[in-house]
């Protein structure tokens, strides 16, 4: 097992505040998505960086998918 340092751990641990940056939500949101198990933290208000990734992959890829932009009256 590799030990490893402080430094490197916070390269792979983020903050509430730094995944409802990465994502572009809400902090309630961001709750929402805790309890519906959508986003997982290690541990209160600490996320995985791979975890929020993948998050931010799959809801780029709704986004596409639903996302209907309104139509602009000119």
């Amino acid at each position: 097992m590799e030990i490893i340092d402080g430094r490197m751990i916070s390269e792979l641990v983020l903050t509430s505040k730094e995944v409802t940056e990465i994502l572009d939500i809400k902090r309630a949101r961001l709750s929402q998505m805790v309890k519906s198990g959508k986003l997982m933290p290690i541990k209160k208000n600490v996320y995985l960086l791979s975890d929020v990734l993948k998050r931010k992959e799959q809801q780029e890829e709704l986004r596409r998918k639903y996302y209907r932009p309104s139509k602009l009256k000119e």
